[in-house]
């Protein structure tokens, strides 16, 4: 059901206009980033996560939020081609909301089209340059390529910003801190 109110806001008038500026989050996300490298334990960290993912998928509207909400769950239904399709149009609709990007990044991962997906993360890093999460994945897409160097480089810089990060473990050399 809510895919059919999706695709009813996508037709729609609306559609056609422009995409309200995006909530400028970043003061806070640099602070949650400052936090997150004291964070004592993955509680704390986790708590710091789940705010930075409401910061990142705070679409600019109402429609934007929709295609947002759309992609991620055909996503999560394993419909890569139908979330990237819905993500694209966000992003078309809304070139500036860095989550769009990433999230059409997860599903070009996902789909092993690491090519699009690195594309999609480096247009994300653009936006929102302390973006764990895109960096994370730009980590895991770099690997899928083979570029295994460049993706310690990028995961250590995750790391770095988020020493609780699940995907420290897959640094070759951990850094700082006995996780």
């Amino acid at each position: 059901m809510k895919w059919i109110f999706s695709l009813c806001l996508m037709a729609s008038p609306a559609f056609a206009q422009t995409c309200p500026a995006v909530t400028d989050h970043s003061q806070r996300l640099a602070e949650i980033v400052e936090e997150l490298g004291a964070s004592r334990g993955e509680g704390d960290a986790r708590v710091l996560t789940q705010e930075l993912w409401s910061l990142w998928t705070d679409a600019p509207d109402e429609l934007a939020q929709a295609m947002l909400d759309e992609g991620m769950s055909r996503r999560s239904s394993f419909d890569f081609l139908g979330a990237r399709d819905v993500l694209g149009r966000l992003i078309e609709y809304c070139p500036d909301y860095a989550e769009g990007y990433n999230q059409r990044a997860f599903a070009s991962y996902l789909a092993q089209d690491f090519d699009a997906a690195l594309t999609d993360l480096d247009r994300a890093l653009e936006i929102t340059p302390n973006h764990i999460a895109a960096l994370s994945g730009k980590g895991l897409t770099l690997m899928g390529l083979g570029r295994n160097d460049e993706a310690q480089d990028v995961l250590r810089s995750a790391v770095e910003m988020n020493p609780w990060l699940q995907e420290r473990v897959l640094l070759v050399e951990p850094i700082g801190r006995d996780l």
